[in-house]
């Protein structure tokens, strides 16, 4: 397949190595410093599965390449909108454009752009750090998680699950990939926020009392807005994720706690505010997902301070 990936941060250009590694064409398209360091350097990814630099085709123009079999689209969702419409007509006839992001409410506004058939929806289960320019710090997970979003199991999904299983990056094909996103939602609308506002990793926050309880009290109100959206939820979902991030995550630095050290803008609109704007169209009240908002909005305000 002939592969652009859309944004090769830490995420995205770790998918794409893989890929590359299985024997695909793969583009990463990047900006400033780190598309410059991809060019000179290559890749560099320093994985608890074993190092490697990898020589790649990179970009700052994705369309220089177009079109594409299939567009990892893994840019941050304050990007979406501006990057889906400099994409437009980069796909061949039958292309693929899957999101990774965090959050529900990317999947519109590719539609709006790309069409309906063209659009699928898959968690990003990996935790990685770009370190510096073209260096990646691959800590956990590696996997993508994808599905239709009308359901069901596609011809094309199969296939495409078999490229990834091949570059190893294969998590699980998921018929009801709903269900998945709103999960990965209910942890990074919680952990996201909450280790960038403490400063901590997701280890520090569970060891902290106070910040478990007020973990478990964000992810409380999510499942109400995620049952009132027509999504099963239920409260051993809370305790599932508790022992996955304690087994798996505690080392994990958040995107959001990343950004917010580097004086990045911070993604938190596509996740506390994604679930208030649910919640306000179900008249849910969410006191916790408020008050996190609207603080961790006040800190992206003060980034450059």
């Amino acid at each position: 397949m002939k592969i652009l990936v859309m944004g090769a941060g830490a995420v995205g250009a770790y998918y794409g190595a893989r890929l590359e590694q299985a024997g695909e064409e793969v583009v990463l398209c990047a900006r400033g410093a780190n598309v410059e360091a991809l060019r000179r350097d290559g890749l560099k990814v320093q994985s608890h599965q074993g190092d490697f630099t990898l020589s790649v085709t990179a970009t700052a123009d994705p369309r220089e390449y177009a079109p594409y079999d299939l567009i990892l689209f893994c840019v941050k969702s304050y990007d979406t909108q501006n990057a889906a419409r400099l994409l437009a007509g980069s796909l061949t006839t039958s292309g693929i454009i899957l999101t990774v992001q965090n959050g529900v409410e990317n999947e519109a506004q590719l539609r709006d752009v790309f069409g309906e058939a063209a659009v699928m929806t898959g968690n990003a289960r990996i935790g990685a750090e770009m370190t510096l320019p073209g260096v990646i710090v691959h800590r956990t997970g590696g996997v993508i998680e994808f599905g239709e979003i009308s359901g069901g199991e596609s011809e094309r999904a199969r296939q495409l699950a078999e490229v990834f299983k091949r570059a190893g990056i294969l998590g699980q094909l998921i018929p009801g990939i709903w269900q998945a996103r709103w999960l990965k939602l209910l942890w990074n609308a919680s952990f996201n926020p909450v280790t960038a506002l403490g400063r901590s990793t997701v280890g520090e926050v569970l060891d902290d009392s106070n910040g478990l309880a007020l973990i478990r009290s964000l992810m409380g109100e999510i499942i109400r807005v995620a049952n009132a959206e027509g999504v099963a939820l239920t409260e051993q979902n809370i305790d599932d994720e508790m022992k996955r991030s304690q087994k798996y995550l505690r080392a994990v630095r958040t995107s959001t706690l990343q950004d917010s050290q580097r004086g990045k803008p911070l993604e938190y609109d596509a996740l506390t505010g994604a679930v208030l704007r649910a919640a306000n169209r179900h008249g849910i009240a969410v006191p916790h997902i408020t008050s996190i908002h609207a603080l961790i909005g006040l800190l992206d305000q003060r980034r450059g301070s």
